[in-house]
């Protein structure tokens, strides 16, 4: 795996999701598929904020119960 770091990965996911529009979740799986790597052995690299997007983007999609949203002012 060529990146060491949180950071960086998370730097290269936002550059997929930018060049190829595509949620957080397509783009990691992109990576991985792109870099013949099994998914489930870069938990490591994955950032809170990256997992927050995540979640969000899956509770979108109702993979995950919605969670209680303070209205809008």
């Amino acid at each position: 795996m060529s990146f060491k770091t949180q950071r960086t990965f998370e730097l290269e996911i936002e550059l997929i999701i930018k060049n190829y529009e595509m949620s957080h979740m397509q783009a990691v799986l992109h990576y991985c598929e792109t870099n013949d790597i099994d998914p489930s052995s870069i938990n490591r690299l994955i950032s809170k904020t990256l997992k927050e997007k995540i979640e969000s983007e899956a509770r979108d999609l109702n993979f995950f119960p919605k969670r209680g949203k303070l209205p809008d002012l």
